[in-house]
């Protein structure tokens, strides 16, 4: 059963410290990279979260380009109205709004992107139709997602883990999303591609990495989940943090793009 995340003030800050990490940042330039944005397109970007690929898509389409982003947190949307004006970038425009309903008209955008907000939709195939809907023929999408069996977590109380992570499992509504993507992008109606892997990998423990970050999101979710006690989940986290030079932390997510048929 899923129970999804929520977003409080503090809790979109804490996310938003986590994507702007090197690591993050590296993914958030693979994407932009990979889409090829040009001057004056017009760009939806589903589940925006604090606005970074937003601002820096606005940077690139340029004065006459237009981006659109959409979130159901009204939080993260606070953080976004913050970078919402970029100079000598596209306008920004910021709406409260789930992927499997987006205010947007038919064949109005150019591009579509999502990163780490599809395998929190219920409706995956609903959420497809919809980007599909918005998109003009021709138009490209690439979603980026995780699958979380990928995880490589280095700890010294195994079972803990597994009871950590099960409990974590729960804040999605498919945690193995990707391996079922690329069919559901074709039934769609796009012309997909073979997808890319983007590893996040941090060995040795920094302060300044997206697993640093993601320990204290993890703790916070899953108090009074699956039995976990506040001590074990605090020795969890102490765990981690204490191995210095002998921690390790890999996990992959995949980038799928695609093209609507004209």
């Amino acid at each position: 059963m899923t129970d999804m995340l929520t977003f409080d003030a503090e809790a979109a800050r804490s996310l938003e410290r986590t994507y702007r990490t090197p690591d993050v940042v590296a993914q958030r330039r693979i994407v932009l990279d990979t889409l090829a944005l040009r001057p004056g397109e017009r760009v939806l970007d589903i589940g925006c979260g604090p606005g970074l690929l937003a601002a820096e898509s606005a940077a690139v389409v340029g004065a006459r380009g237009h981006v659109i982003g959409v979130d159901k947190s009204e939080s993260m949307l606070t953080l976004a109205r913050s970078r919402a004006v970029v100079p000598g970038g596209g306008k920004v425009d910021l709406r409260r709004a789930a992927a499997d309903h987006l205010p947007c008209a038919e064949r109005s955008v150019d591009v579509a992107v999502s990163t780490q907000v599809l395998e929190y939709v219920a409706d995956v195939a609903g959420a497809l139709a919809e980007i599909h809907r918005v998109l003009v023929p021709g138009g490209r999408v690439a979603v980026l997602d995780t699958d979380w069996d990928s995880l490589v977590w280095h700890c010294t109380d195994r079972p803990r883990m597994t009871r950590m992570l099960a409990a974590w499992d729960r804040h999605l509504a498919d945690p193995h999303l990707p391996r079922t993507l690329l069919r559901a992008l074709r039934r769609a109606g796009f012309e997909a591609a073979s997808p890319l892997v983007i590893p996040l990998l941090n060995v040795g423990y920094r302060h300044d990495t997206y697993s640093a970050g993601l320990i204290d999101i993890v703790a916070s979710y899953v108090v009074g989940r699956d039995g976990l006690t506040d001590d074990e989940i605090v020795a969890w986290s102490n765990d981690l943090r204490g191995l210095g030079d002998d921690y390790f932390f890999s996990l992959n997510r995949y980038l799928f793009t695609a093209t609507k048929r004209p």
